[in-house]
């Protein structure tokens, strides 16, 4: 962690590290930091396990190969748990969003002023580093998922199918005015929790990096180094909190009341 630049007060140091690189304006505004950096890290999931598939080996698996096996194990074992239907693509989809939401949150462990530093010197002038401290991403990622467990509710069961869950249950057809508005907040709330949970714990511990860095250069190493460590747990918790929702959502759309 740098110290805080002479500059700029407290207040306008904290406010430069949480504006985004943007392009255009209200609704229409873009981003650039939160894209790039998410595409970015995308790809080097999909080339790294990639390159992991093709060199595998039934010998001794090198360090890459080890690691993929791994995760692919790991998130198995949990779909198998919790999802009883037959997509093959259940699993492809948790690992995707385990590790593609790991290695955005990981990104909040790098200096606080590391990458704004650089891109300042290249004329750039505000740039956010961690994705998932961007409610625009972690709504959109829990909407996506909204739109899976959506699809599959009416491939699984029918428009039909559906249409009699949403108006008949809990309290059967002649309450289906009560069935429908409830069936309505709890599909609603599902993304909105999603998101917001993702986005709320990523950006208050972005936030505490950022207040770290304006104490005293002396306290500023051991403060960082003691919450990176917790922090750990944190992004670690938080994808697999998202993979786990996204499995059971996935999983309910499959079940008929």
């Amino acid at each position: 962690m740098s110290v805080v630049d002479k500059e700029l007060t407290s207040a306008e140091y904290i406010i430069h590290h949480l504006t985004n690189l943007t392009v255009g304006e209200g609704f229409w505004a873009l981003h650039l930091d939160t894209l790039i950096v998410s595409w970015v890290l995308g790809l080097i999931f999909l080339i790294s396990f990639y390159f992991a598939a093709k060199r595998a080996t039934a010998g001794v698996p090198g360090g890459l190969q080890n690691f993929v096996e791994v995760m692919i194990d790991f998130v198995n074992e949990q779909v198998k748990d919790i999802y009883h239907g037959k997509s093959e693509w259940v699993a492809p989809i948790a690992l995707t969003i385990f590790v593609w939401v790991f290695l955005m949150n990981l990104m909040d462990l790098l200096p606080v002023d590391l990458l704004p530093h650089a891109a300042s010197a290249v004329g750039i002038h505000h740039l956010k580093v961690v994705p998932t401290t961007d409610p625009n991403l972690t709504l959109a990622l829990s909407l996506s998922v909204f739109f899976l467990t959506l699809f599959y509710n009416v491939k699984n069961k029918g428009v039909v199918g559906l249409g009699k869950e949403i108006f008949c249950s809990p309290f059967g057809p002649w309450f289906f005015p009560f069935n429908f508005i409830l069936r309505v907040v709890d599909e609603l709330a599902k993304p909105i929790s999603l998101g917001l949970r993702l986005f709320g714990n990523l950006y208050a511990g972005e936030l505490i990096f950022i207040l770290i860095a304006l104490l005293p250069w002396w306290t500023q190493w051991t403060l960082g180094w003691v919450w990176a460590v917790f922090h750990i747990l944190i992004i670690v918790l938080q994808a697999f909190i998202f993979m786990m929702l996204t499995i059971i959502y996935i999983s309910q759309a499959h079940e008929s009341h």
